[in-house]
């Protein structure tokens, strides 16, 4: 029986803290090379999860502990859908090649992740276009919007 305790979570909370950025993550899975991932990441509300999207698998999503707002996108910004895990949504789909970001909104939050595998890094193509990198200063404006998007709404901040 493979277990992810209380404790486990609070560490992993200690040290996403500590963490450049503001995140870490913890599997469940075995291997890197699993069919399926299965992982709690625990975030931070400075940490910026990029809008991106995985061609080839659906993403669930559910909070541990905390909040998250969970935004999905078209192709030009717009946001299509939003739910907020831990307050009105307990767990959330994204389909695959669907447009996605994520906002922790409180501290030691650590939400649960469960996507196809085997882990592929992330290229520059599955970021949205529009989006800004990790490393421009923008993308702190960008979360801040995050918060309160609603569907209908673009990002235009760069």
């Amino acid at each position: 029986m493979n277990k992810l305790s209380f404790d486990k979570l609070s560490a992993l909370s200690d040290t996403a803290r500590q963490s450049p950025r503001q995140r870490m993550n913890h599997n469940i899975h075995s291997e890197l090379s699993d069919t399926i991932q299965r992982l709690a990441i625990a975030m931070e509300p400075d940490t910026y999860i990029r809008p991106h999207r995985h061609l080839k698998t659906w993403e669930l999503l559910t909070a541990l502990r905390g909040r998250f707002v969970v935004l999905t996108f078209d192709d030009n910004g717009v946001v299509i859908d939003r739910a907020v895990l831990g307050e009105s949504e307990s767990v959330i789909e994204t389909p695959a090649g669907g447009w996605h970001a994520v906002l922790s909104l409180d501290a030691d939050a650590v939400i649960f992740e469960v996507k196809h595998g085997p882990y592929a890094p992330f290229k520059e193509e599955d970021f949205a276009p529009w989006s800004p990198a990790a490393d421009d200063e923008n993308h702190k404006v960008l979360m801040a919007w995050y918060r309160d998007a609603e569907i209908g709404q673009q990002w235009s901040g760069c």
